[in-house]
């Protein structure tokens, strides 16, 4: 079934990131007029990075599926022109006939592919042309090679079943990083968790009785204060902590936005409702 996870332009990430943090300045510089110095203002902090983040979190992560599908299915592709071009097709025919298959969002580059081919475009414009569109870590890889073998006069069939081979292994390699790291994306998530749980439980034991001294001694920190300050450390772990799990996870901080995300919401409701 093909895919419908939708491409994800350049200029659309752009303005999700103009339009998503003018909301949250906006948002900001209103609470810094009216609410600042009451605990209300540190709510409207946290909704403003977390209306800076979630739009720009959500379209990373659709792009992410949308180039994890293009990858996943150029091997079978490449497999595809071989298994036609043994068949006696000429490589545009094989091109087109592999146009017609099921490759979830490649299939749409590749028929824009085949058309700008029917257009008058040499086969080696069209790929180039078909690279620069989908722009993947591994088009940006195996393209240039079929380009090459096309303009050194070689058999350009001859190259496609060793990069299909090459695209499979790096997949696979992928895919054990990503399950080697993956504990590691949890620890961030579990530290976090832990974080919040040791904070509940001083809140609803030690702070409480503290709560009586600080009522006669002005040297100890009040419950409010507290309260504050184990927010704003939240909020820091929650934000830079999602950003080194993307990292981690996949390879890039933008990856680590929507965990950042979820962080944030989950110690927002906590902190909110528990203390």
């Amino acid at each position: 079934m093909m895919s419908k996870v939708p491409k994800v332009e350049k200029r659309e990430k752009q303005i999700a990131w103009i339009v998503s943090l003018v909301l949250a300045a906006a948002i900001l510089i209103t609470a810094f007029l009216r609410l600042w110095g009451l605990p209300i203002f540190d709510e409207y902090v946290v909704l403003a990075l977390v209306i800076a983040l979630f739009p720009s979190a959500v379209l990373d992560y659709i792009d992410y599926r949308w180039r994890r599908s293009i990858d996943e299915h150029l091997p079978d592709l490449y497999r595809a022109i071989v298994q036609s071009e043994k068949t006696g097709m000429t490589l545009t025919q094989a091109v087109e006939e592999a146009s017609k298959r099921r490759y979830g969002p490649l299939t749409s580059e590749l028929k824009r592919m085949v058309a700008h081919m029917s257009w008058g475009k040499s086969f080696e414009d069209a790929l180039q042309s078909f690279g620069d569109r989908v722009n993947t870590s591994l088009t940006k890889r195996s393209i240039p090679l079929v380009i090459e073998a096309s303009h050194s006069g070689g058999h350009v069939e001859k190259v496609f079943e060793p990069t299909g081979k090459f695209v499979q292994s790096t997949l696979l390699a992928e895919k054990e990083r990503q399950a080697q790291t993956r504990p590691y994306v949890a620890i961030v998530y579990v530290a976090f968790f832990v974080f919040l749980f040791t904070v509940i439980m001083l809140f609803t034991t030690f702070f409480v009785q503290m709560s009586e001294l600080a009522a006669l001694n002005t040297s100890v920190m009040s419950t409010d204060e507290a309260r504050r300050l184990f927010f704003h450390m939240s909020t820091a772990q929650a934000l830079f902590g999602g950003l080194v799990a993307g990292k981690m996870g996949e390879g890039t901080m933008s990856a680590g936005l929507k965990h950042s995300v979820i962080l944030l919401v989950c110690g927002y409701i906590a902190l909110k409702l528990l203390i």
